[in-house]
This record gives structure tokens, C-alpha cells and sequence, in this order.
């Protein structure tokens, strides 16, 4: 049976947060520096380890889809000036975490490996001297590649640094889809990357699909799917891509013509899924797909499965500490977003303050609705019970009109609600995200006002199609 229901994606096709925190972005404000301090204080993971990211948003070409933060340029000087501003603000984070160890580091992007190899190596040598990692046995130390920048000897550089995991973006192989989002990288020189990463000995290899690229059609994706299973990644993400030009600039060069309709793009994302699903993979959620003894796997059976602003994660329940230009933390029940310019990123740690401008302190009710929306998304299951226990409230008294809402939903075959659980069937799994909504009272009262969605950032906010 196809997890894919082609009407039912169609009827449920609306915009609405990935919820990769809850609450989302949209919902931060005015957030301090000492309003950062004072969560890291009272924060209840103070016996936990901590998770490290780091934004380098920085990217030698132009890829038309993106709509990532990212700065586009061959200057490397101006690379150069980043590192030594995110070396400054390395140096006022770490204090604040006095020995707490590290089990969890992740560079993301932009390109991480815009950067050459003593400069990655640099900054990495920075991280270790004002942080405390794990062992490379326990801990897991991913950074994001782009194989047009790297070759076996890189990779090598790369683990030797202190990576053990690999994430690249593939989207599709075929060139004319490449040509027309201005992304030429072949097949060959993916495939040496990772033949060299696994020699290298890296633990994990993720790679990252779009679906909805001009060009696109049935027999093309299935030549790049065939072509992804044979590399056999340990995880795939399969991301829909969203054509609004009037936001991001880069679209405008992609013409819409070229784009598959709604009816063949639904039939992509189909065959997407039914594809990697008969071939092994174990559906995640939401975009992921893992091999059923990744991590990731094991904990979705397990019930330990947890979400975070990289996506599905074991170690969610880490305190996150974020750091680069836009980068956004998770300490405790706060988070904070760092400025999303280079300019007020600069201006801060001149002043040897931290770079800090929006946030949000999550009150109870927070709490209880982001476990809900938690659960339903990993683990596709919500036991009434165990919120009750966790916030001495009455789940049915709390929620009856959350409950009423999905009605129409259980209707449609996509959750079953008894007296102690929500469960989301097979179908309802690629539409978590609606079901999910139900909870969100951020959403809820935007929706009533009628202006939440106005202007979606596609970080946090995307359609089915």
C-alpha cells in the first residue's frame, strides 16, 4: 500500500510551519543578550550534553531554488572576515558553558566548504580549544558539502579535522533539469565523494533530493532516484520545491512554464516516496528517509525520535547553541535567533556582545503543545496520559476544541482518536504537518486574523505542492 493518497494531498494543501520549533520563528520578538544569560541559567538540561551549530552562509554560485540565508560571492576575503567574527563569538559563547561537554557539532550553510582546508581545519581547532567534545566513538560532527567542492582528498582533510558525518545536496541529476536552476554536478563526482567519505571512514552519508524542479518528469526523477539508491546513502531528504519569485530574487530566473503542474509534481512526489520506500528506506517523516538501522530509524521505533531546527534528530533534547549570522538556539525553554545581517552580526561582537536580537520564552501552554506536536511528528502517536502526567492538565478538558478540529480529519482516514491517543494512519503521515496544526494556537488565532500566511518563509512554512 502507497503511503501516497494523491486527493487527499490535494485537498490538504496549505501552507504551514515545518516545525522544526515550536513555536515557530514568525512568533519571535525583541530577545537580549541578558535574556539569553538568564536562560542558559535556568535552563533544565544543565546536566545534559550540548549541541553545537554553525551557520556559513556563504556560496561561490548562485543556485536559482534556494532560499536559504546565504551570501553569494568568489571574495574570499570576505569569507575570511566571517571566520574571524564567528572565532569572536565562539570566544563569548563558550564561557557561558563551562564544562559541559559537546556531543553534537554541525556546520551548515551556505557552503561550509567554501572555505579551504586550513580554514576549516582553523576554525574547528578554535571549536575544540573553547569547547569540550566527545570522543569521535560517541559524538556525531556532521558539516554540509557540496561534491563541486570537494574530492577524495578533501574528504580525507575533512575527517581528519573531526567530522564523522557527511550531508550533501544532490537535487537531480539529470543536466537539463541542472542547467535550468543553475547547478552542473555530475553523477561521477558525487559518487567519488562518497566512495571516498565511507573510505575515509565517515559514519553517515545524507544527501538532499528537490521535487517540482523545471524540467522535472516521471522519467527523469526515477534515473536520479535509481542513481541515488545505487550510491546508498545512509539518509535522504526529498524537499518540495516552492516557485515564489516575487520573494526570493534567484526564482525569477526559472521560468514557470518550465515547471511541472500540480497534477504531475503530486505524481513525482509519489512516485518519490513509493520509490525509496520499495527500495529499503524507512519513511521518517515530513521530507526524511533513512535506512532502517540509521539512527534515525531506530529511534522513531524506539520512541526516542525528537525534532530540531536541523530536522529529525537524537539529540534534541540537547540545549543548541547556534552561532554565525541568522543562527538560532534552543537553551531550555527559550529560543533566540542571532541578527540576520552581517553588518548588525559585526556591530555586536564589536562591542563584544553577543549578536543576539529575537527570541521567545515559551510559557506552559507552550510547553504542552509543543510536546503534542512533538510526539505526533516523530513518533506518529500521542498518548493522552503521558501529557497528563507531564503537565497535570485533562487532556480532553485542555483540548476539546483542538479535538472537535479533527474531526475532519479523522474523517478522511488520516488519524484515529480513541480515549487515550491520537494515532495518524499511513496516509495521514505526509500530511502531519495539517494534523499538527490543529494544536498550534499561534497558527490558530494568525488564521483567524488572517494574516499569519501572508508572506511564508520557506525555512518554516511550505505546501504539500
Amino acid at each position: 500500500m502507497s503511503l501516497v493518497d494523491i486527493a487527499l494531498i490535494r485537498k490538504y494543501d496549505v501552507k504551514g510551519p515545518r516545525y522544526t520549533s515550536y513555536p515557530t520563528a514568525l512568533q519571535f520578538d525583541v530577545f537580549s543578550p541578558a535574556q539569553y544569560q538568564q536562560a542558559i541559567k535556568t535552563s533544565t538540561r544543565l546536566d545534559r550534553t550540548l549541541s553545537l551549530y554553525f551557520h556559513l552562509p556563504f556560496c561561490s554560485t548562485l543556485c536559482y531554488y534556494c532560499a536559504c540565508s546565504k551570501i553569494v560571492t568568489r571574495d574570499k576575503t570576505k569569507g575570511a572576515r566571517y571566520l574571524a567574527y564567528l572565532k569572536r563569538e565562539i570566544e563569548l559563547q563558550a564561557p557561558l558553558f563551562a564544562n559541559r561537554l559537546v556531543s553534537q557539532l554541525h556546520w551548515g550553510g551556505g557552503t561550509p566548504t567554501f572555505f579551504d582546508d586550513d580554514q576549516v581545519q582553523d576554525l574547528m581547532d578554535h571549536i575544540r580549544q573553547n569547547f569540550q567534545l566527545v570522543d569521535d566513538a560517541t559524538g556525531e560532527f556532521g558539516i554540509e558539502v557540496d561534491p563541486r567542492t570537494v574530492d577524495g582528498q578533501r574528504t580525507l582533510r575533512l575527517r581528519q579535522a573531526g567530522f564523522n558525518r557527511l550531508s550533501m545536496g544532490i537535487q537531480d541529476f539529470d543536466p537539463i533539469v541542472q542547467k535550468a536552476v543553475n547547478r552542473l554536478q555530475t553523477y561521477t563526482a558525487t559518487a567519488e565523494v562518497i566512495k571516498a567519505a565511507r573510505a575515509d571512514g565517515f559514519n553517515s552519508i545524507s544527501v538532499d533530493l528537490i521535487y517540482g524542479l523545471p524540467h522535472q518528469t516521471s522519467k527523469t526523477i526515477d534515473t536520479t532516484l535509481q542513481q541515488v539508491i545505487g550510491l546508498s546513502p545512509d539518509r535522504i531528504s526529498i524537499y518540495n520545491y516552492a516557485h515564489m519569485p516575487t520573494r526570493f530574487t534567484p526564482q525569477q530566473r526559472i521560468k514557470g512554464i518550465d515547471l511541472p503542474d500540480p497534477d504531475q509534481k503530486l505524481k513525482i512526489l509519489k512516485q518519490c516516496i513509493d520509490t525509496l520506500v520499495t527500495a529499503g528506506y524507512q519513511y521518517i517523516g515530513m521530507d526524511h528517509f533513512a535506512k532502517p538501522d540509521d539512527e534515525l530509524a531506530v529511534a522513531q521505533r524506539n520512541g526516542t525520535l525528537q525534532r530540531n531546527f536541523q530536522g529529525y534528530s537524537t539529540f534534541a533534547d540537547c540545549d543548541m547553541v547556534a552561532m554565525g549570522v541568522t543562527a538560532i538556539s534552543h537553551i531550555g525553554n527559550h529560543f533566540s535567533q542571532n541578527a540576520k545581517t552581517l553588518e548588525a552580526y559585526e556591530q555586536a561582537l564589536d562591542q563584544d556582545q553577543l549578536p543576539i536580537e529575537k527570541g521567545i520564552t515559551i510559557d506552559n501552554d507552550d510547553l504542552i503543545r509543543k510536546d503534542i506536536i512533538m510526539a505526533l511528528i516523530c513518533q506518529f502517536r500521542l498518548s493522552f496520559d503521558s501529557i497528563e502526567q507531564a503537565h497535570n492538565i485533562v487532556f480532553k478538558d485542555y483540548f476539546a476544541a483542538e479535538l472537535a478540529s479533527l474531526a475532519g480529519l479523522q474523517g478522511d482516514g488520516l488519524v484515529t482518536v480513541d480515549d487515550q491517543h491520537i494515532a495518524v494512519t499511513e496516509p495521514g503521515r505526509l500530511l502531519i504537518r495539517n494534523i499538527c496544526m490543529a494544536f498550534d494556537r499561534h497558527l490558530q488565532s494568525a488564521n483567524a486574523a488572517q494574516s499569519a500566511l501572508a508572506a511564508p518563509t520557506l525555512s518554516h512554512y511550505s505546501s504539500a505542492i
